[in-house]
């Protein structure tokens, strides 16, 4: 299998699960569920028109798609799944959009396997739209609509 972080990868995500922050773009408070095997947070990248996305991943590292075991992605889906429900009930969204990247052909840039969680508006021009970094005042009211 084909491995792309560098031998003394340090990952910012099982930084995070374990409970380190990483002010500002990574704070406990961004994170909206988590259980035995799965962790969601505010994505602190926010998509023009689509605040309030979060970032789902396996607590125990794997890389990729690739490695991902079927326990693992059993957690991140079901996680996937309750937090699709909770933005559909609490957020002006008409449904929820995932994307996941697998190696750098395909714009992985943290080398923990997540699956990001977008809501969604008709014709809202998601694929053609920027990102910008967001504040934890504006992440806040998102969590916890989530919680």
């Amino acid at each position: 299998m084909q491995r792309h972080a560098p031998p003394d990868y340090d990952c910012p995500f099982c930084a995070f699960v374990r409970g380190e922050e990483r002010p500002p773009w990574n704070l406990l408070d961004d994170v909206v569920w988590r259980d035995d095997g799965a962790t969601a947070w505010m994505n602190p990248r926010w998509w023009e028109r689509n605040p309030g996305n979060v970032i789902v991943v396996p607590n125990r590292h794997v890389e990729s798609l690739f490695e991902l075991d079927g326990r693992q992605a059993a957690a991140v889906h079901e996680t996937t799944r309750r937090i699709a429900l909770a933005m559909t009930s609490t957020y002006p969204c008409e449904g929820v959009t995932t994307r996941q990247n697998n190696g750098p052909g395909a714009d992985q840039e943290v080398w923990h396997y997540h699956l990001h969680v977008f809501p969604r508006h008709r014709d809202d021009g998601f694929c053609g739209s920027g990102a910008r970094m967001t504040q934890p005042e504006e992440r806040r009211p998102y969590a916890e609509l989530l919680r």
